[in-house]
Order: structure tokens, then C-alpha cells, then sequence
């Protein structure tokens, strides 16, 4: 007689194994400033990933330091001073070059989209966006309400 041995097994939630992706994607970050990773989803199946850090080819923060932090730049302000991409950025873009189409995807970020990224989240058709950790920039949530996308914040 085969005994019925079923063992209750531990498995993370779905947002729980997809944010830890993410976080494992952002030991990858070149920034000095703050570390973040990315994971674009569709399906329950990873399409993409990309963490912050400057263009490929381009010398790293470490080498040349960080011009938002020399100019005590607050974080979510001018954007334009910094060498590096957001992971956000990154994913997409790395979508993009491969071909991989991310429309109706689940974005899975360490932190809260800035502005700028919430732009290109709306445009490439990416349908939510789950986070943990908070992004100073109150203009990113409104325009990501404003599309109908949703956005949703975990905790650890």
C-alpha cells in the first residue's frame, strides 16, 4: 500500500519570485547612487531584464564618479546629469533590440518608475507595474493612472 505523502512545499508568490529576480538583476548596477533591477513579464515568463548603469561602451560612474552626487542633485531631479540608464530603460530597450514584443507585459521594478520611465512604460504598452520601494515623483504615478496602468506596491 503506497502511503499518500503530500508535504506542504514552501514557494514564493509570483510578485515575490519575480521582485527577487529583479533584485538579483540589480547587483548588476554600475550606479553609485542607488542600485535597481527590472524584469519585464508576460505570461508568468521572463521577456526581458535590465538594471541601472551608463551605455554599453561608456566608461562606468565607478571610474568616472557621479556628477548628480558632486552636485548634490536630489534624487528625481535632472535627470539629464546622469551618465547612466535606468533599469527600466534598459529592459525595454533590450526588448526592442532583440525583437521581443512586451506589449501587455507586467513590469517588476525594485523601485517606483520616475517620470521619464513611466513615459516609455505607457508607449511600450506595458500593462502594470509592481514595485517595492518609492520613487520621489508624483508626476510618474499620475501619468501612469492617467493611461490606465496599474501600478501596485509590495513589500519585502
Amino acid at each position: 500500500m503506497v502511503e499518500d505523502s503530500k508535504k506542504q512545499i514552501s514557494r514564493p508568490s509570483w510578485d515575490e519570485y519575480f521582485l527577487s529576480i529583479a533584485h538579483l538583476v540589480s547587483q548588476r548596477s554600475t550606479c553609485l547612487r542607488r542600485k535597481v533591477g527590472a524584469v519585464v513579464v508576460k505570461d508568468r515568463r521572463i521577456l526581458t531584464t535590465g538594471y541601472n548603469g551608463a551605455p554599453r561602451g561608456i566608461t562606468h560612474c565607478e571610474v568616472t564618479g557621479c556628477l548628480r552626487q558632486k552636485l548634490k542633485v536630489p534624487s528625481g531631479q535632472r535627470h539629464e546629469l546622469c551618465r547612466g540608464l535606468h533599469a527600466e530603460q534598459n529592459a525595454i530597450i533590450q526588448a526592442a533590440y532583440h525583437g521581443v514584443s512586451i506589449n501587455g507585459s507586467v513590469l517588476y521594478v525594485t523601485v517606483s518608475p520616475c517620470i521619464i520611465c513611466a513615459k516609455m512604460i505607457i508607449n511600450a504598452g506595458i500593462k502594470e507595474v509592481v514595485f517595492e520601494g518609492d520613487y520621489p515623483d508624483n508626476m510618474a504615478r499620475q501619468f501612469l493612472k492617467e493611461a490606465k496602468i496599474k501600478l501596485r506596491q509590495v513589500s519585502k
